[in-house]
């Protein structure tokens, strides 16, 4: 059991909690919480730590038994968690990686394309309601917010695991890439010239959202096929970033399900 707070596993688990950078050279990542560690694919499962007073249930013990555990000290343990009442669990998880033919090879992808978001909150929902919508994959810029960050590891409730993502280094290379594979590109826009409601989602449809205070870089917005915007009443001039997404691929699972 780790009981002191110089014991090297507890300073290098926050270091990846607080730094992306140690994350990278580790190429690894931690989730917190029963419903983290139960869906975590096992084979990318590295290490699992357990408070000393955790009582897992029997779906939780019976992983546990299979991947092992340290134990850490109650008033230790607080200090690797990210949240204000830790649930006792926390697993170091191996990094997802994929490539842009992942994220094309679909039929008829539904992708996102997301440029300079930095609200952590707001990316885990993306990844989140992107599941849920049936997207096929997110493009970020690199400039977004690290996927891995613990605050978007808990907003997307498991969908990290499922979602496959990629981050451009070139986003605007990577737009192109999106249009050369038939994919039709639209931005989610104020000067927009048709509602979201407009177009036919039905084939390849990636939607581009912008940086939640900004918007669009306009050399970005640029190369979308075409400018969508979503109808507002009031005083109210644009949504959150998260939340337009939702609407926009929801839009588009109402389409192709004919609904």
């Amino acid at each position: 059991m780790i009981t002191a707070s110089s014991n090297g596993r507890l300073k290098r688990l926050i270091r990846l909690n607080q730094k992306a950078k140690a994350r990278r050279e580790e190429d690894v990542f931690l989730v917190e919480g029963v419903k983290m560690f139960l869906e975590a694919p096992p084979e990318k499962i590295r290490e699992v730590y357990v408070a000393e007073s955790f009582r897992p249930d029997q779906p939780c013990g019976e992983k546990l038994a299979r991947t092992g555990c340290e134990v850490v000290a109650d008033s230790l343990f607080s200090r690797i968690s990210d949240t204000c009442t830790p649930q006792g669990i926390l697993c170091v998880v191996e990094q997802f990686h994929y490539n842009m033919e992942d994220l094309l090879s679909g039929a008829a992808p539904l992708l996102l394309v997301l440029e300079n978001i930095q609200d952590p909150g707001n990316l885990g929902t993306m990844l989140r309601t992107g599941e849920g919508a049936g997207v096929d994959g997110v493009i970020l810029s690199r400039d977004t917010v690290d996927l891995y960050n613990p605050k978007v590891i808990r907003s997307t409730m498991g969908s990290v695991y499922r979602v496959p993502f990629y981050y451009a280094e070139d986003l605007e290379s990577a737009i192109r890439r999106v249009r050369e594979a038939k994919i039709r590109v639209y931005a989610a826009h104020l000067g927009g010239t048709q509602w979201h409601t407009g177009p036919d989602y039905r084939s390849g449809t990636a939607f581009l959202i912008g940086n939640e205070g900004n918007g669009l870089r306009e050399e970005t917005a640029r190369l979308a096929d075409s400018w969508i915007k979503i109808p507002m009443e009031g005083k109210v001039e644009s949504l959150n970033a998260g939340v337009a997404s939702a609407i926009l691929l929801y839009e588009a699972l109402r389409q192709r399900r004919n609904l």
